[in-house]
């Protein structure tokens, strides 16, 4: 389960900010994976440690690619005339993440919503609409309807 915290892990494993580029994070990521490949370690237990890592990596970076600024842009427009456009088929919260599908199939993730947000949008009139003021642009997210494809 992601919340703001695991986020902030995340850019601590992989050492960047927040506004670290695609290319940026792709190539700390590939010399992480080969600095950490299990192949060069003989030690069982350093082997585990290093397989464990990797795996850590490998999540920290298709998430952050998933979050960084250059995909959001990149969907920016698409984005963009959903929200604006298109209501909710369904919602739900787990943790901290509210997950938000729409009508025309698209499935974004928000992190870090307040739970007297999402309880607030459960019992609003209309939850598309509190959405559309609260919650779309308020709220670091990523697209959930890519993710399958992306890893």
């Amino acid at each position: 389960i992601m919340n703001m915290k695991k986020i902030v892990e995340y850019r601590k494993l992989l050492n960047v900010t927040k506004d670290a580029t695609l290319k940026e994070l792709k190539s700390i990521y590939r010399n992480s994976m080969k600095e950490n490949h299990p192949d060069k370690f003989t030690d069982e237990a350093d082997k585990l440690a290093v397989e464990e890592l990797s795996t850590s990596t490998i999540e920290a970076y298709h998430f952050l690619v998933s979050i960084a600024p250059e995909t959001l842009e990149k969907d920016k427009a698409e984005y963009t005339k959903t929200t604006t456009s298109v209501n909710i088929l369904d919602f739900y919260m787990d943790k901290t993440v509210l997950y938000v599908h729409f009508l025309d199939g698209s499935k974004y993730e928000y992190f870090g919503v307040p739970k007297n947000t999402y309880i607030k949008m459960v019992n609003a009139e209309s939850p598309s609409r509190f959405a559309r003021r609260h919650i779309y642009n308020n709220f670091l997210y990523r697209s959930a309807s890519k993710l399958v494809a992306a890893e």
